[in-house]
């Protein structure tokens, strides 16, 4: 410990050591000690004598505290010394101590020893003021540093996380691009460092915005990330905790992120637009009535504020993106709270000029936006139109020279692109619509253009020529304006007026700052009469004009005059350019000549070029605000840039054409306006497919809703179809089972001569032909033709079965054979009953001749003769009779057999035709399918061609059909299963 003591201030016997030898045996010890706490008290020291000898400790111990950081992770106590001495070793702030009794010395290895060796005082001072980014190099030349780094603002303890975030702050601010790359590619880099606005202790939440801020400096894809780390929530959240533009420093440090975040990051912008983030900004700006006692920190927040909606509206971004912000300023209330803040009374006058810049950029192209402007009035009594107050500050010579900017910059965006506002302005100028008892803003802008102060005269000839802009019914309605200059003359008009002050120089003279009037005044005029031939020739009438321009531009002035010179000859031009040769002193023709004998064309074209020679017009073409250091240097406005862009080339070729170049020119014109009318009727053709387009669309859109509703119905129908199909199939199973039993009842029958056996097997041959036929429908509901062919050969194959087959014709011809017999039988009884009657009658006879007769032995012979043939006729007839008796009994046998044969076939015979029935309603029920479905077919055909046509993916019909025959062979093997 005694050495600690002479370390730290306690008095130790011999020589003092220097600080470097002091550092030295500090670093040793840092390395060679194996107890925690001896590194922990050297760190200590070492960060006690970091800021007196800075370059000491960081060139020798640098590597020692890295080790520090890697080794003794467990120690948050060392862990915060060591960083802190990084940081006091790096940091370039002003408030770091210098050592100024010390000789900065640098170690030098010797032989193993370190040698100091001092260094001249200049060099030592340029050493010192470059330290930190000396230091910042050596400490991030192993990327693996920085990750170290960021390993540790994980730790929550308040001793490690705080001087981490003061270390990487200080290193960004030394090497911020060399550091964001390593952060970028490092794992959750940015994440864990925007942990730190989650932290609940104030000290490293701020200091982390420090931190932040330096991050998203100038690197869009660190902006990105961490955008969406949901910063933007975050951010506005502390905003609001803190008080909003009441807030302190947080609030500044809150907002100045959200610039970094915004600014020049379209991908952000539509974040945070698409966020609702926008509508989050509308209570920033909620000033009360009492705006007395503004303090610097709410003017500089509010300041910030406006600046950030300014640059979701700033027009350099995409015309797309700011419309679709401005359209959600409009419509969550924010134009509406700026407004009020614009007419408020009490505002300090950085933050009303801000707020027009402001207002003036979120209705500048939004037509909506402009006209809600257009509608805001002042506070006053009677109510004025806020355009008419801002151009009473405008034309205001003791108004401030940068809030009389923002009003003209306010103007020019009112006027930006709408012509409906252009022709208020216009038509406040115009007698019929001029009211004496009230000021309008036609009457403040001729004001100023004809009052004594030279920068009144410049701005209300801009904001005129914006009135004018692109719009050729104002410039022309201009021209009626009559302005009455004294009593007892009579009234000129506008343009003349503006040509009168040009030629009238001992006047301007004696205004002071004539050149700025004037180039006022040709902008205007510029403007005024370009593309506009009518007033063109209203310029040209007079007289004397003509001869004003020609004298200004061949006179050789100095530097200050050259300018106006410039605009005389642009102005000269526009007069050439767009003559439509009604004056025939000055046509085309004539005004050239003129110009070849007065100035000549190369001297022309050499005044023309000193417009955009001069230093301020470039200035003036970057933007579109009016940004001047000096009311002196206020000369170009950025429209009328464009405006000399687009003429200055066709004017100088229209100086240099001759006679015939012009005549070519007009056969080209003219041929031109041939082209455009041909142009215009295709245009006109585009327009009506555009509307067939439009049509079809629709229609398309109408077809897809009935194509949703027809699968709908389709899904329907193949539920009903699939219902009809179980119910077939009950059907067969009951139709089965009854041929059964009916097979059952007629078994014996069968038995006998096999009739109704063949029958039934012959109808359940039809059956199962009919069941193979219907599975063939519902495979092949697509090939129609084949089904129709199939279902017509059905019926002829049920004509030719249903015979009754040999053994019934057999069974009829036995029959026949039968009766034949039985009837030959009787017919030989009747002739034997016949003879024998024949023979009793001649029995009788014989009896009777005998007793008259005397020979009676030949009588009797004869009678036992006729005895014994009768009773051999007898036993004959008794076997006939048995014999006809048994016919008599098989006939009837026969014929009992026959009408249950008959009988049977009936029976068969019906359920045949009820069969045969039900075959024809399932096969006219199948062919009322078949032609909704083939209709639904051409109809979904017809729809996946449209979907097709547009875009859409439509699922091909081999899928449905594979999954249909998949359906199908899946319901043939439950068919075949029962």
């Amino acid at each position: 410990m005694n050495f600690f003591r002479g370390v730290m201030g306690g008095q130790a016997a011999g020589p003092q050591p220097s600080g470097a030898e002091t550092i030295q045996k500090l670093c040793d010890r840092v390395a060679s000690s194996t107890l925690l706490e001896d590194r922990r008290d050297a760190v200590r020291a070492l960060k006690s004598l970091s800021k007196k000898y800075r370059m000491e400790v960081g060139t020798q111990a640098m590597d020692h505290l890295i080790n520090i950081l890697q080794t003794d992770r467990s120690d948050s106590e060392i862990l915060g010394y060591a960083l802190d001495t990084l940081y006091n070793i790096i940091c370039n702030d002003e408030e770091e101590e210098q050592d100024e009794s010390e000789d900065a010395v640098t170690p030098l290895p010797v032989s193993g020893k370190h040698k100091n060796v001092s260094m001249p005082d200049e060099n030592a001072q340029k050493l010192s003021d470059d330290l930190g980014a000396q230091f910042t190099e050596t400490f991030i030349q192993d990327p693996e540093h920085i990750t170290l780094l960021l390993t540790l603002l994980e730790e929550f303890d308040f001793h490690v996380r705080w001087p981490g975030v003061k270390l990487l702050t200080a290193l960004l601010k030394n090497q911020g691009v060399q550091l964001q790359g390593i952060i970028l590619v490092s794992p959750m880099g940015v994440s864990r460092l925007m942990d730190l606005l989650a932290d609940s202790r104030e000290v490293i939440r701020n200091d982390g915005l420090l931190l932040l801020q330096q991050l998203t400096k100038g690197n869009a894809a660190i902006q990105k990330i961490v955008a969406f780390e949901n910063a933007f929530e975050r951010l506005l959240d502390i905003i609001t905790e803190e008080g909003s533009s009441d807030g302190g420093i947080v609030v500044e440090d809150c907002l100045l992120l959200l610039l970094n975040l915004l600014k020049n990051n379209s991908s952000n912008q539509n974040f945070f637009k698409e966020g609702s983030y926008i509508q989050r900004m509308k209570p920033w700006f909620e000033v009360g009535d009492d705006n007395s006692g503004w303090s610097a920190q709410k003017v500089t927040n509010l300041h910030l504020m406006l600046q950030l909606v300014r640059v979701m509206v700033s027009p350099v971004n995409s015309p797309g993106a700011t419309a679709s912000c401005q359209k959600s300023m409009y419509q969550c209330g924010l134009l509406q709270q700026l407004c009020t803040i614009l007419m408020a009374t009490g505002v300090p006058a950085d933050i009303l000029t801000e707020t027009i810049n402001t207002v003036s950029e979120v209705i500048r192209g939004s037509q909506i936006n402009q006209d809600y402007f257009a509608s805001v009035n002042a506070p006053s009594n009677p109510p004025r139109p806020a355009i008419v107050v801002l151009l009473m500050s405008m034309v205001n010579e003791r108004q401030p020279f940068v809030l009389r900017c923002a009003v003209l910059y306010c103007f020019q965006c009112f006027l930006y692109k709408n012509q409906k506002g252009q022709g208020e302005i216009v038509a406040t100028l115009l007698p019929s619509t001029i009211d004496a008892n009230s000021i309008s803003a036609g009457q403040l802008l001729c004001g100023g253009l004809f009052s004594a102060d030279s920068l009144s005269n410049w701005c209300a000839a801009v904001a005129l020529a914006h009135a004018l802009q692109d719009n050729l019914n104002q410039k022309e309605q201009l021209l009626r304006v009559q302005l009455a200059t004294s009593l007892g003359k009579p009234p000129v008009s506008l343009l003349q007026q503006c040509t009168n002050i040009l030629s009238q120089g001992d006047k301007i003279v004696r205004r002071g700052s004539k050149v700025q009037t004037r180039v006022g005044l040709l902008m205007l005029l510029c403007t005024w009469i370009s593309n506009c031939p009518i007033a063109v020739t209203h310029f040209l009438h007079n007289q004397e004009n003509v001869p004003f321009l020609t004298a200004q531009i061949s006179e050789n002035l100095g530097e200050d005059e050259r300018l106006v010179q410039g605009l005389c000859a642009l102005l000269l031009g526009i007069c050439i350019y767009y003559n439509d040769n009604s004056l025939e002193n000055y046509t085309k023709e004539k005004l050239k000549q003129l110009i070849e004998k007065r100035i000549g064309k190369e001297n022309f074209v050499e005044k023309l070029g000193f417009i955009t020679k001069h230093e301020l017009y470039s200035r003036a073409a970057q933007k579109p605000q009016p940004i001047f250091p000096s009311p002196e240097q206020m000369l170009f406005d950025h429209e009328f840039t464009k405006l000399v862009k687009e003429l200055e080339g066709v004017i100088t070729k229209a100086v240099h054409k001759s006679s015939e170049e012009e005549k070519k020119e007009e056969e080209v014109k003219k041929t031109l306006e041939q082209h455009d009318n041909i142009v215009t009727q295709y245009k006109e053709l585009i327009r009506e497919q555009d509307a067939q387009i439009q049509e079809l669309k629709e229609q398309v859109a109408s077809m897809t809703s009935q194509n949703e509703q027809l699968q709908t119905t389709i899904t329907q129908q193949l539920s009903q179809i699939q219902q009809h199909k179980d119910q077939y199939n009950i059907l067969k199973l009951k139709l089965g089972k009854e041929n059964q039993s009916q097979s059952n009842s007629q078994g014996d029958t069968s038995q006998v001569n096999g009739l109704q056996t063949e029958e039934l097997s012959q109808l359940r041959e039809e059956v199962e032909e009919l069941r193979k036929q219907h599975t063939l429908l519902q495979t092949q509901l697509g090939d129609k033709d084949a089904l129709i062919n199939t279902l017509r050969s059905a019926p002829v194959q049920s004509a030719e079965a249903p015979a009754g087959g040999p053994d019934h014709t057999e069974l009829l011809q036995e029959l026949e054979a039968l009766r034949g017999q039985v009837q030959s039988q009787s017919d030989e009884i009747t002739q034997l009953k016949t003879e024998r009657q024949d023979l009793l009658r001649r029995a009788e006879a014989g009896s009777s001749d005998t007793v008259s007769s005397s020979d009676g032995s030949l009588d009797s012979t004869k009678m036992a003769e006729l005895e014994s043939r009768l009773s051999q006729s007898s036993v004959l007839t008794e076997r006939l009779k048995e014999e006809a008796k048994s016919l008599s009994q098989r006939r009837a046998e026969l014929e009992q057999q026959l009408a249950s044969a008959t009988s049977t076939v009936a029976i068969l015979q019906a359920e045949k035709t009820k069969l045969q029935g039900e075959v024809q309603e399932s096969k006219k029920e199948q062919d009322d399918l078949l032609m909704l479905l083939a209709d639904q077919d051409h109809k979904i055909h017809s729809l996946k061609q449209r979907l097709k046509d547009l875009g859409e993916t439509v699922e091909d019909e081999d899928d449905l059909d594979a999954r249909d025959q998949t359906d199908d062979d899946e319901e043939e093997d439950d068919e075949d299963e029962d």
